[in-house]
């Protein structure tokens, strides 16, 4: 039997996958639904000045995003060429979780949001990094068999611990009302409620990442990418360059799927983005039943990238973006046009089924384009597309809020960007039979 065909242990896709509902620490609790809030809400509440703290939030992670943006291509490159790839993710990991815990340091007073700030932009550059070495090894743990279903069973781990640990912060840490909160009666003084989430989050970050580091093997050097290994930072960009000349020329659907996959990226990240805004604005959803539709919605997008994994390995990945796409497109028309909590709640969660597949399957496609030895390096880029074209969905979704003057006018917005997707991705040749045997597993230490 071919190392190509060789099937992987079923422990080592597992170990992938933990890191993946580890990272849930920083993806949901960090920068999504309760630090970042803080900060905003809590730390930089009275902060002095006609700067508000939202506003400094927003600038910290523009700049964070835009080093991910500059460094990412360059450094996946150099994981590949170096065969440093497992290693690079163990440090840029423990780096993340680090930072995570010096979060607990951010006192409920202005003087500290400048530290919260910081530690908050250093965190999504490290952890976006990581993501990257992460996303090359799907190769590692899968086949050109097997591609489709490991990636969506990685998304779903990942939502589905992002739904655990919100869980477990919230009745243990934040619910209820007073100076003492959760099922633990913890003090709010000084936000010590938050901070000690804060130090969950880094120890769950912690435990779940380390399986991969000892189920995975490092990757060994090999030529694919002649010069990356020893080219200095600004060298790097040469090599990149030329690699990339070199793809348009012997296969462009590789720079093409980025670009395309750029855009659809961004309208499905408005989805949760503006999900919440939306009900609680447009479909009358009260507050606190807002969680129990975001809980919903993380099970339904993790059940999606699970069963359509296998239809991604029968049928191949561009079917399932392409199918998952569309339906989102007219899922999205009809609650343009509907009204009411029970409607929101049909069809909003029928949307989001559709956004986990389209997302494992993003990233199988890619692992199936990618020439072997090479993966960092493209899912380098694939990030930073993703970073470019970031400002799609807000832009497009504050425009037509503003055009219309109102927050129902926005669904338009984010229709047009998955539509616009769609068809960037309807362009873009599927990858064929040859092409995935091509893709082979990297060879492993």
């Amino acid at each position: 039997m071919s190392e190509v065909d060789a099937p992987v242990g079923r422990g080592r896709v597992v170990s992938w996958g933990l890191w993946d509902w580890g990272s849930a620490a920083f993806n949901a609790v960090i920068s999504t639904f309760v630090f970042a809030v803080y900060l905003t809400d809590s730390v930089g509440d009275d902060l002095p000045g006609g700067i508000s703290a939202s506003a400094w939030l927003g600038w910290a992670l523009g700049i964070a995003g835009l080093l991910v943006a500059l460094t990412a291509p360059v450094l996946g490159q150099r994981f590949d060429a170096t065969a440093n790839r497992k290693r690079s993710l163990a440090i840029l990991t423990a780096v993340t979780v680090a930072l995570i815990a010096a979060m607990f340091f951010v006192r409920d007073d202005y003087h500290y949001l400048w530290l919260g700030l910081a530690l908050l932009a250093l965190g999504h550059v490290c952890f976006e990094l990581a993501s990257v070495p992460y996303n090359a090894m799907l190769r590692q743990v899968s086949t050109p068999q097997t591609v489709g279903r490991v990636s969506g069973f990685g998304w779903a781990m990942g939502y589905f611990g992002g739904i655990f640990l919100l869980l477990i912060c919230y009745f243990g840490f934040i619910s209820g009302d007073g100076d003492e909160r959760g099922l633990f009666g913890v003090s709010t003084d000084g936000g010590l409620n938050i901070r000690l989430v804060v130090v969950l989050a880094a120890v769950w970050f912690a435990v779940f990442a380390l399986p991969v580091f000892f189920a995975v093997p490092e990757i060994r050097r090999t030529g694919a990418d002649p010069g990356a290994a020893t080219a200095g930072f600004l060298a790097s960009y040469r090599v990149l360059w030329r690699d990339l000349r070199e793809l348009w020329t012997v296969d462009r659907r590789v720079i093409w799927f980025l670009l395309a996959s750029a855009i659809f990226r961004d309208g499905l990240a408005g989805v949760f983005a503006f999900g919440a805004i939306l009900a609680v604005q447009v479909y009358e959803i009260s507050d606190s039943d807002v969680l129990l539709f975001g809980v919903a919605a993380n099970v339904v997008a993790a059940l999606g990238a699970i069963g359509a994994g296998r239809f991604d390995d029968t049928v191949g990945p561009k079917r399932v973006i392409v199918v998952s796409l569309a339906s989102a497109v007219l899922c999205g028309i009809v609650l343009l046009l509907v009204s009411g909590p029970t409607m929101f709640w049909i069809f909003g969660l029928a949307l989001t089924l559709f956004v986990g597949p389209a997302q494992a399957s993003a990233r199988s496609f890619l692992t199936r384009l990618t020439p072997p030895g090479r993966e960092g390096q493209m899912f380098g880029l694939y990030t930073t597309t993703g970073r470019a074209a970031s400002f799609l969905s807000p832009s497009l979704f504050g425009l037509f809020v503003w055009a219309f003057g109102a927050d129902r006018a926005g669904i338009a917005g984010l229709i047009l960007v998955l539509a616009a997707g769609l068809i960037a991705v309807l362009m873009v040749s599927a990858p064929d039979g040859k092409a995935e045997q091509t893709s082979a597993p990297a060879s492993v230490a």
